[in-house]
């Protein structure tokens, strides 16, 4: 073999060493639900996911949004749930992908402008129940996924803080509401249900000793109806008061409560 080819063969091993040392891992020296809380709006920093080298890359978006962020190329990671019109959702950034195959990358899609995020388009939205308890607000409802960059037909998934690397899905995406006392508040945990044309999105009083348990992350498969129960009728927009539900996974039976 020539020095020449051989001094190539060395660096082509070099070059692959060095870009396999730049993945170092999978989980996050921090959990997204463990940062913050973060006070809206000056607290919040650029980028609420700053990992470097872990599998899933880096985080797509921002979380500092405002009236430069705003509009259909925003990619604001910072959502909200404020009340029957005052909402976000998390949705792709572009149309072409199946939600379970980029759940992490997902932004926020609002229905008010001020949030510095992208608006889901007028008549997008085909009916909106949303419910206060004493433990969490949610929103749940009908839409046409298809304007918000969901494909026709995709059964989607489910947005929370936790995911199985704990960088959460999205990666970095934070949520406060104003429910919870009348200031602006982090909801550290919340989870987001996305396809087959509905949605349900729950974010939970951090002040409340079972927020955890309330807004349950891992029963990703069986959706809205069990996930978050509601009355939600298509054609229809109303607010409602409501009490919390039994926790996801737990039922009660006769005054008994059953795993």
């Amino acid at each position: 073999m020539s020095p020449v080819a051989l001094s190539n063969l060395v660096a082509l091993a070099v070059s692959a060493s060095l870009a396999a040392a730049q993945i170092t891992g999978t989980f996050p020296a921090t959990p997204l639900a463990s940062k913050g809380p973060f006070a809206y709006p000056t607290g919040i920093p650029y980028k609420v996911d700053t990992d470097v080298g872990l599998i899933r890359g880096t985080q797509i978006g921002y979380n500092i949004c405002n009236s430069t962020t705003e509009g259909q190329q925003s990619l604001c990671q910072t959502s909200f749930l404020n009340s029957l019109d005052d909402f976000c959702l998390w949705a792709p950034p572009e149309m072409g992908r199946e939600v379970g195959d980029i759940e992490g990358s997902m932004i926020a899609w609002c229905t008010k402008p001020g949030h510095g995020t992208r608006l889901i388009p007028a008549g997008a939205l085909h009916g909106v129940q949303f419910t206060k308890t004493p433990d969490y607000v949610q929103v749940v409802g009908f839409i046409d996924q298809t304007q918000i960059n969901i494909l026709a037909g995709d059964f989607g998934g489910e947005m929370d803080p936790h995911g199985a690397d704990l960088r959460g899905n999205p990666m970095g995406g934070i949520v406060f509401t104003n429910q919870f006392g009348g200031n602006f508040i982090q909801g550290i945990e919340w989870h987001n249900f996305m396809g087959s044309n509905t949605f349900c999105f729950k974010v939970c009083d951090p002040a409340g000793p079972s927020a955890a348990d309330y807004c349950e992350h891992i029963f990703d498969r069986i959706g809205c109806a069990y996930n978050a129960p509601n009355n939600a009728r298509n054609g229809t927009f109303e607010s409602c008061d409501g009490e919390s539900q039994d926790f996801p996974g737990i039922y009660t039976s006769n005054g008994q409560q059953l795993p």
